[in-house]
């Protein structure tokens, strides 16, 4: 076979394992690191450099800006994150980025056989361990290592052009700053990361096979690389709020500014200038020697200075930003949020598993409000017999199961995503809750079942027993307060004090129904109410059973 594409399938090979391997890397590392990224984004803040330091460190982990931009996106569409807290995590994420290239560039300094000794070592640790974790840790190692692998390919296949003539001429010639600006928005675009790109061009640089024969050239593909990777969120933005799509709008304004700027500099600062040691190197090589083996820290140092730059120059103009964004997006008429629509959670989080079981506990939490709501309406109803609480209760009700089974069905593909052990027993625990949310619904149904038999059979209730009933109410909207602290703000010893209440609901039933026994005995109160009655106390007590089973479900 023809050497020259022999050649041309291991390069194609060699970047087919650098982006599974870049994926292997980028999905583990995210299942890792799954739950401090949720921690990281709850810790949203209006401080600038809090956004920035945010944005920049979940990308590096899960070595992916688009991962950390899509859930931004997510955030804004959910409604839980403002325009300005997302611009700066944006312009983080673009710094955080930046890491892919440094570690790219090492393969020029003879260490790669080192990184290549992970794919094997990882993947070692995936086969004999049991453990999720391990399993994780193996298959991210793995996949770094297959990266230095695809890149070591990569370099070797691209060895034998460096002294081939119609390589290099064809080469030079791709000198055009525009075009080679529209060939990274391009090539980001396709591949869906500005990170490959770069990594692809140092790997070329390493080898002596620099676009455009030298000089600021290769620069411009790096910057069009940074407008392409806006590509993912604009996509993602597609069919979102107003405010979700403003917050693409921002991403992309910040790199195409950026990049204009750079581009600017690039071909002012194109030659050396004699009379000056500062300005005797062009702009690249200002970053890092000269020589083939210079080229790729040369690249790599170039991205992060353009992004940290960029960063530091637009910063202060956050607001600016944010404004210019609500001008080219108008705002529409809103329409009014439907009862039974979802307020935290949104499909793009599906990304994230971690991030998305964290969304969806507080959609489970939402739901629970609006069923003790229920509750006290079914509940008020019955105190005051007033019967328009049966058509609240139901419309409320109706609410609560389209939650719940919106719940699940998220809940479904996360668990089809792959998740951990861990992770997969969150879904279950979560699956529980909704179920024991459903079932406070239903009992506060039942509730409106006894307010209609009341009032159609003029029941009428010894004296002070409404007022035993109101503290008995009274003690489970105080014992859901103690599940939200144990569940949302993982406090433990609130859990004793769940456990606690719940028992003394229990006792109030039992003094309850026994009062009730005893009064009937002694001809205090008509036989007509007590199943009314019996059943009222006990309903009230199996709800803050469901309380109790939620507020335990935290161990799991």
């Amino acid at each position: 076979m023809n050497e020259h594409i022999v050649n041309v399938i291991m390069m194609l090979a060699a970047c087919g394992a650098f982006l599974v391997g870049f994926k292997f890397l980028s999905d583990n590392m995210e299942k890792l690191a799954g739950n401090s990224l949720k921690r990281l984004f709850n810790k949203t803040s209006d401080k600038k450099l809090v956004g920035v330091g945010i944005g920049a460190v979940s990308t590096a982990v899960v070595q992916s800006s688009g991962v950390t931009t899509i859930m931004v996106v997510g955030f804004v569409n959910a409604g839980i994150m403002s325009l300005y807290q997302a611009a700066t995590m944006i312009m983080g994420a673009n710094i955080g980025t930046t890491i892919t290239a440094q570690l790219a560039a090492l393969s020029s300094f003879d260490i790669a056989p080192f990184f290549i000794a992970l794919l094997f070592i990882g993947v070692m640790m995936e086969m004999l361990s049991k453990n999720d974790k391990v399993k994780s840790i193996g298959l991210a190692l793995a996949g770094l290592g297959l990266v230095f692998f695809g890149l070591e390919i990569m370099s070797a296949s691209m060895s034998s052009y460096k002294e081939s003539k119609a390589v290099i001429d064809m080469l030079t010639s791709m000198s055009n700053p525009f075009l080679l600006l529209i060939f990274g928005i391009v090539f980001t675009a396709v591949l869906q990361s500005s990170s490959a790109v770069t990594t692809i061009i140092i790997a070329m640089a390493t080898q002596g096979l620099v676009i455009g024969g030298g000089g600021n050239a290769v620069l411009f593909i790096i910057l069009g690389s940074n407008i392409g990777s806006c590509v993912t969120a604009l996509i993602s933005s597609i069919g979102t709020s107003v405010n979700a799509r403003r917050a693409s709008m921002i991403h992309l304004l910040f790199n195409i500014t950026g990049a204009v700027l750079f581009a600017i500099l690039l071909l002012v600062w194109s030659e050396p200038v004699v009379g000056s040691n500062f300005y005797e190197v062009t702009f690249v090589k200002w970053f890092g020697g000269s020589g083939a083996g210079a080229a790729g820290t040369q690249i790599a140092m170039f991205h992060t200075f353009f992004n940290v730059v960029c960063t530091i120059l637009f910063l202060p103009f956050t607001k600016m930003l944010v404004k210019l964004s609500t001008i080219l997006i108008p705002d529409k008429k809103q329409t009014e949020k439907e009862g039974w629509e979802l307020v935290y959670m949104d499909k793009r989080f599906l990304n994230t598993p971690a991030v998305a079981l964290g969304q969806l506990k507080k959609e489970a939490f939402h739901m629970a409000d609006k069923a003790m709501e229920s509750l006290q309406t079914a509940f008020q109803g019955f105190i005051e017999r007033d019967l328009s609480a049966v058509d609240k209760v139901y419309a409320m009700n109706e609410d609560i199961s389209k939650i719940g089974q919106q719940i699940s069905d998220y809940l479904v593909k996360v668990s089809a995503s792959g998740v951990s052990l861990s992770d997969e027993k969150k879904v279950s625990a979560l699956h529980s809750n909704v179920g024991d949310i459903d079932r406070i619904a239903e009992l506060a149904d039942n509730l409106t079942k006894y307010t209609k038999r009341e009032v159609k059979d003029n029941l009428v209730f010894s004296e002070g027993i409404n007022e035993k009933l109101v503290v008995m109410h009274d003690m489970l909207q105080e014992q859901y307060g103690l599940v939200k602290r144990v569940m949302l703000e993982h406090e433990n010893g609130a859990l004793a004090l769940s456990d606690e209440m719940e028992d003394k609901i229990d006792a109030m039933r039992r003094d309850l129904v026994a009062e009730h026994i005893t009064r009937l005995s002694q001809g205090k109160c008509r036989p007509e109410n007590n199943t009314i009655f019996v059943n009222l106390v006990c309903n009230l007590e199996r709800i803050g059973d469901h309380l109790n089973f939620i507020a335990h479900s935290a161990d799991n």
